[in-house]
């Protein structure tokens, strides 16, 4: 079975920056307060006609367009969110119908924060089985929507973004003597522990979360999945040129990477710092920016690494593009 790569990516934000100082004058708190809890400075917020499935549209137009492809070369569509207002028609299908994709299968998965890297192995799967020949996978979130703003534990956290890669076989040409480009997916949950974060309530969803429970599994025992994800790339920690985490808080982020033996030069994505919480979008936002800004080389290997609601949690080390 051949070896899948990620062929290019694409990113889009929405144009509304909000400030720490603006959430100060809504809820009790303060910029400092903010920085120092959660490394978070700014987030962008979506207009209130904004859907997800547009903020996924852009994203995926760009990473196309990137890859050179025509919409008719792609045969699958996955849109990872869990903050989608839309069931059906599936977001993925709106993505698809925006972008003339004309037959694709198209599908939503929901995997909370993790839903990424969940939705990158699933089209990894199914390129490698010939199912499809590119598909494009989408991380996308409205997290505005699901936000209760007078909660000051949660509301600084949470934005709104999408970050979208095309997924395509590695010609047999380039597998001879190297690594593929999507290493093997070390993914599970664990449901004993699902309500430290949770999304409930269909018709007014509001976020919250057990943040000293969540941070307390992040840096106990992700270490230990970070590690096996490398190994089953044949790699160590050592090894990464980058590493790109779910973009939950930077103080959590950085607690998790200090239990790994990572090279000093390891580029590490911090884009929580002007980006926010964006779930699902984080990894791919994160990724894309970091290349599209040339801090990673063209094959250089990165850790991508996605946790949260479940409790869920996906990672493969993949080559850049």
């Amino acid at each position: 079975m051949p070896g899948t790569r990620i062929a290019a990516l694409g990113h889009h934000q929405p144009e509304r920056v909000m400030t720490n100082d603006e959430l100060a004058n809504m809820v009790e708190t303060s910029d400092a307060w903010i920085r120092q809890r959660t490394g978070i400075v700014t987030r962008r917020i979506a207009a209130e006609t904004e859907t997800v499935a547009d903020l996924a549209t852009v994203a995926a137009g760009k990473a196309l367009a990137a890859a050179g492809l025509d919409p008719v070369d792609i045969d699958l569509v996955v849109l990872a969110t869990c903050s989608a207002r839309d069931r059906c028609p599936s977001n993925a299908a709106q993505v698809a119908r925006a972008l003339g994709i004309p037959s694709a299968v198209a599908y939503d998965l929901n995997n909370g924060c993790a839903g990424f890297c969940t939705a990158l192995a699933s089209a990894s799967h199914s390129v490698s089985a010939g199912a499809a020949r590119h598909a494009l996978v989408i991380g996308a979130e409205k997290m505005s929507d699901v936000t209760d703003w007078t909660d000051r534990t949660t509301c600084v956290l949470l934005a709104d973004g999408a970050g979208a890669a095309v997924v395509s076989a590695v010609p047999d040409t380039e597998q001879q003597g190297g690594p593929e480009g999507i290493g093997p997916v070390e993914w599970g949950s664990d449901p004993s522990r699902g309500d430290t974060v949770r999304l409930l309530d269909d018709w007014q969803p509001r976020f919250a979360q057990e943040g000293q429970a969540v941070f307390r599994w992040v840096t106990t025992e992700l270490p230990a999945l970070a590690r096996r994800a490398c190994e089953r790339a044949g790699l160590t920690p050592g090894d990464l040129a980058g590493v790109v985490t779910h973009q939950a808080n930077l103080r959590m982020i950085e607690a998790l990477l200090r239990q790994l033996d990572l090279a000093e030069d390891v580029v590490i994505a911090r884009d929580v710092v002007e980006s926010g919480n964006t779930s699902a979008a984080s990894v791919p936002l994160a990724l894309a920016k970091l290349v599209e800004r040339r801090e990673l080389a063209p094959g250089a290997p990165v850790l991508l690494l996605s946790f949260g609601g479940g409790l869920s949690w996906a990672g493969q080390v993949v080559r850049c593009p």
